[in-house]
Order: structure tokens, then C-alpha cells, then sequence
């Protein structure tokens, strides 16, 4: 029988540090951006101090975890455009998340939501591509990881919770008629949302 993947005694030591969603940020924050076509459970974005969204929201989800959350993430799903996953947590009803992003709008929001869909929508002016379209279309059902044992270790589960957002239920956030009508987004927010990316991990339309 295979013994169960536990953190070691120098990864503890990080971890008793991420004490709350904030930190949990803080510390996704200071770690490198990903361009790389792989990904990386949150034992190897703590080992290798770099992780893309979707290590990042899984990173999130687990430490989230730790700290009496659901380690739950959502997909919100683009058009001409990368997708972004964040993890999800509630504080007194309402709904937060952290997340890792290349893009300055794309990360933390407080827990003042009231759903997943409206928490979704902060989003949604900052979700823009290189051509300035606004490009947030559809997100997720929110997905619970614990239903992926030992995905804190493993590169294999992390396969498996990739393939899984791309065939769970979403919701459509607008209809044709809307989006017809939306504008691109004006310079000065497109160079804001743009301070620190890294060109390389920018999707090209």
C-alpha cells in the first residue's frame, strides 16, 4: 500500500505563515508568474516559488483549505483570451477570492459579493485582451477539490482537475445583444491593468 504524501517539516514551516486569504495572496504576489506549458501542484509552487492561474488557484484552494475553507475554484472562460481560474471563499455569507494573474485587475477581492456571479462580474472590466476587447464571456460552477485525493502532491491530479473545468455546467454572463454592443477598453486602463505582465504568458488573438 502506498504511503499518503504528507508536507514536510520545512514546507509546514511556510505554510503555518498563510494564515488567511491575504496572506494566502501576499504570498502568491511575490512569486514569479508562469509561462510555462505545465502545471504545478502546490507542493511544486511552493518548491519552485512560481505558478500560472490555475496552479496558483489550486495553491489557494488547498491553503485555503487548511484554514477551515472548501477548496473550491472557478473558471471564469474567455473569448480570444486565456481563461482565469480563482480560488473562492466566503466570510459571513458572502463571497471572496485570491488568485495568481499576470494582470494587476485579475487578483484578490475582499469577501463583500453575494454570490459566485456577482463576484465574477468584478472582474469583468479588467478581463481584456491585446486587442482591448473585453473578453470575459462564461464562468464555472464552482469545482470542490476535495474530491481529488492528494492533489496537494501530485502533477497527475492536477491533469484530472484541469480536464474537469473544461466539461463542467457554466453560466453565460450576457446575451449576444450585449455583448454587440461592448466597448474596448480606453488606454489608460488598458496600460494599468498591463504594469509588470509578463509578455511572454499574454495570450495573442
Amino acid at each position: 500500500m502506498k504511503t499518503p504524501a504528507i508536507w514536510n517539516s520545512e514546507e509546514r514551516s511556510i505554510l503555518r505563515t498563510l494564515t488567511s486569504p491575504v496572506t494566502i495572496q501576499r504570498f502568491l504576489d511575490g512569486i514569479v508568474y508562469s509561462t510555462e506549458p505545465k502545471y504545478r501542484c502546490p507542493r511544486e509552487v511552493l518548491k519552485d516559488r512560481k505558478a500560472h492561474c490555475f496552479d496558483g488557484a489550486v495553491f489557494a484552494a488547498a491553503m485555503l483549505n487548511r484554514n477551515g475553507h472548501k477548496p473550491l475554484i472557478v473558471d471564469m472562460q474567455a473569448v480570444r483570451d486565456d481563461d482565469h481560474v480563482i480560488a473562492i471563499f466566503t466570510k459571513n455569507g458572502m463571497y471572496g477570492a485570491v488568485a495568481k494573474s499576470n494582470f494587476v485587475g485579475l487578483r484578490y477581492r475582499e469577501p463583500i459579493y453575494r454570490d459566485v456571479r456577482e463576484l465574477v462580474m468584478s472582474y469583468f472590466e479588467s478581463f481584456y485582451n491585446l486587442n482591448k476587447e473585453k473578453s470575459l464571456r462564461q464562468f464555472s460552477v464552482p469545482l470542490d477539490l476535495s474530491a481529488y485525493d492528494g492533489y496537494e502532491f501530485s502533477e497527475e491530479r492536477m491533469e484530472e482537475i484541469g480536464l474537469k473545468l473544461s466539461y463542467i455546467p457554466v453560466t453565460k454572463i450576457m446575451t449576444p445583444s450585449q455583448i454587440r454592443g461592448l466597448q474596448n477598453v480606453d488606454d489608460r486602463t488598458y496600460k494599468a491593468g498591463m504594469l509588470g505582465a509578463i509578455k511572454k504568458g499574454i495570450y495573442k488573438p
